[in-house]
């Protein structure tokens, strides 16, 4: 009985499988190292080539793209330094604007409430000569309401009036400070 590396086969068996029959190996060892040898130049000459030019474009799509991408980083710090800037300068402008307002407001505040006291100040200069003068007549009416009451006062107490004269020395000494 034949072996099924002899490349023969027992009678109405199956044929052996090609590949493990001894004669085709060196025709087998040919064409793996021609397939080897083909499919290397493809892949060293084709395929790593495209595949290489497009990793590296790829590379350069993204150092393109982390460029771009800096820079509009960097516009967009400039721009909101520039805001915060412009910002700064109006708040400053503002203040510049509130403490003008304020000082003529002040200002203006001033010249009124001077201009007020002058009137109030007229008023109560005229109010206290009308005063004095009130008070001047009415002291010079508490001399002769005094005189009469005094006299009234003794009338009714004594039952005679006293003259007018004795009264009103005695209203003198009194009212004398």
């Amino acid at each position: 009985m034949a072996t099924p590396t002899t490349g023969t086969h027992a009678p109405g068996g199956p044929p052996p499988f090609p590949p493990f029959v001894k004669e085709h190996f060196p025709s087998q060892l040919f064409w793996l190292a021609l397939c080897f040898v083909v499919l290397y130049v493809l892949m060293a000459k084709v395929a790593l080539p495209r595949v290489g030019a497009i990793l590296e474009a790829r590379r350069a799509r993204i150092a393109a793209d982390l460029a771009q991408a800096q820079r509009h980083k960097e516009e967009s710090e400039a721009a909101m330094a520039a805001y915060e800037k412009a910002l700064a300068d109006a708040r400053n402008r503002a203040q510049v604007i509130a403490n003008e307002t304020r000082d003529k407001l002040m200002g203006e505040a001033n010249a009124v409430r001077k201009l007020l006291e002058r009137g109030l100040n007229a008023k109560l200069e005229e109010a206290e000569q009308t005063i004095a003068t009130t008070k001047r007549a009415a002291m010079a009416n508490v001399r002769g309401v005094a005189v009469d009451a005094a006299r009234a006062i003794v009338h009714r107490l004594i039952g005679v009036a006293p003259a007018e004269d004795v009264v009103a020395r005695a209203v003198d000494r009194v009212l004398k400070p």
